[in-house]
């Protein structure tokens, strides 16, 4: 089916989408179609956006089978209430990672045409220290990738090395950014890099070992820090706390235990402007048993809820990474802790 064959939706058929739950191809099917690829994303995207409406996970990269929901343009998700947005200590990320959360998978990718000289490549590879370059005629026929080894193959054969000739053909590593990443870190590993590319087929970026460790480092950081400061949280509290202020704030049959509190909840035991009149005064009296006089209590109340927030950032391995600030509110905040313990 040719584009001037697709039906575009009324404005009162996309309208009526509003609110419900719909898979790609359905979305597809409205406009006659049945692929994603550089000509119909633009076209339900802005069909979409002139109705004021957008998709949640985007159409333009979620999975096949995945659900999407219909919102207003820019609306963010329904927040969930605060216990359901936490996860237990030790609890694997609420999201799985895919190939678009490394930001080198987005940035865009520097190639060569299939006409250009090998010199041309050579010397985009060199000023870039890359070591490959992918061959790309338009934005996603993909011709091949250049790379040092193919290169020097040419001359341990007796060739002079061309663009044509230099070319690998097969077995290029490629992934899709909607795509799960720890599926292709076996190729990752074996090639050293993956080319990256949208549904629709245009090539968007490159990931290599350097940006899986770069990526890594950026999430494990602020995951030992929470980590330790949970742990030390526990020491500070935990003797102090278990028993009846748990039982006060999770209702009589729970054993008492502190441990099994969420860090939210942690916040609410110490909290002396909470709207919650029995918990408050409670809080008081939790404040006095720890028996910190040095230690200002709305300050620390509130560093500790701010280091809530960024937890459950964390935890549910939110793709924008944390900023400096963010990172040194943890730093700071595991330090006093320290201190205290």
């Amino acid at each position: 089916m040719t584009m001037a064959d697709a039906r575009r939706p009324s404005r009162q058929e996309l309208l009526a989408l509003k609110g419900r739950t719909l898979r790609i191809s359905e979305l597809l099917a409205m406009f006659g179609e049945r692929v994603r690829n550089y000509q119909t994303v633009p076209m339900i995207q802005e069909a979409l956006h002139e109705v004021g409406l957008d998709t949640h996970p985007s159409f333009t990269t979620c999975g096949l089978t995945t659900d999407m929901l219909v919102v207003t343009k820019n609306a963010a998700p329904a927040a969930e209430d605060e216990a359901g947005e936490e996860v237990q200590l030790g609890a694997l990320p609420q999201q799985s990672f895919k190939v678009g959360d490394i930001p080198s998978a987005r940035t865009g990718i520097a190639s060569v045409t299939s006409s250009a000289l090998l010199s041309a490549a050579t010397h985009t590879m060199r000023q870039k220290n890359y070591s490959q370059l992918p061959v790309i005629d338009g934005l996603a026929d993909l011709k091949g990738v250049i790379t040092w080894s193919s290169i020097a193959a040419r001359y341990e054969m007796g060739e002079t090395p061309t663009l044509a000739n230099s070319m690998v053909r097969d077995s290029i590593p490629m992934a899709e950014v909607h795509q799960e990443l720890f599926t292709h870190l076996p190729e990752l590993r074996q090639y050293g890099y993956l080319l990256v590319r949208e549904n629709s087929g245009k090539f968007v970026g490159i990931i290599t070992g350097a940006d899986i460790t770069g990526r890594f480092h950026e999430l494990a950081l602020p995951f030992f820090l929470v980590g330790e400061i949970e742990f030390r949280l526990r020491l500070c509290l935990g003797p102090k706390l278990t028993g009846d202020p748990v039982r006060i704030l999770k209702g009589p049959s729970h054993s008492g235990d502190f441990s099994k509190l969420m860090f939210g909840e942690y916040v609410r035991l110490l909290d002396g402007d909470q709207s919650n009149e029995r918990l408050r005064l409670h809080a008081n009296d939790n404040w006095d048993a720890l028996g910190w006089g040095g230690v200002d209590r709305v300050q620390f109340v509130a560093q500790l809820n701010r280091v809530r927030v960024i937890r459950n950032q964390i935890a549910h391995f939110d793709e924008k990474p944390l900023s400096a600030q963010q990172i040194d509110e943890l730093s700071e905040f595991s330090g006093l802790l320290k201190q205290l313990f």
